[in-house]
């Protein structure tokens, strides 16, 4: 069996701590057990997203490009999955729902970084600086992983009333 790395064991034990509260499994619990809605963010990196106000309302800009949003809560949501850089992530359909998701998914992200630096006080910059990026990267994995949904939300169609009573 090969040795862990201490980066590894460190990241293990954020994300151990963080149970039920770790990005990823909100990601699942809340988002992906609902009915959502694909988006993809097409070739995008990880990089410092930035919420903007316009005349044509709100725009997430990531890097150069910049992506219209319906409302500042949406704009917050996906700002938390384009800093990690994923590929593609669901947007849950009800929009009531995505303000109170996204202030849990950057507590989470937030919670995560701030445990990483209370375990790792007496280490080196360079090895806490090593597993942010490690977390971030098993963030990344973790989301990728469980996907994004369908493109477009199931709507039921049998509306038929049960005539049997």
């Amino acid at each position: 069996m090969a040795k862990r790395n201490k980066v590894d064991e460190y990241a293990d034990r954020v994300k151990e701590t963080l149970a039920d509260a770790w990005l990823p499994e909100i990601y699942r619990q809340r988002v992906l057990a609902k009915r959502s809605r694909a988006y993809n963010f097409e070739g995008l990196t990880a990089n410092a997203p930035e919420i903007q106000h316009t005349l044509l309302g709100v725009e997430l800009k990531v890097g150069r490009r910049r992506m219209l949003c319906p409302d500042l809560a949406t704009a917050r949501y996906l700002a938390i999955f384009a800093r990690v850089g994923c590929d593609s992530v669901a947007v849950p359909y009800d929009i009531t729902k995505v303000s109170q998701l996204a202030d849990e998914l950057e507590s989470s992200w937030h919670r995560a970084f701030l445990l990483a630096d209370h375990y790792t006080a007496a280490e080196s910059e360079n090895f806490k600086s090593r597993l942010r990026r490690k977390l971030s990267a098993n963030i990344k994995t973790e989301i990728n992983e469980a996907g994004a949904g369908t493109a477009v939300p199931e709507f039921k169609q049998n509306t038929r009333q049960n005539l049997e009573r």
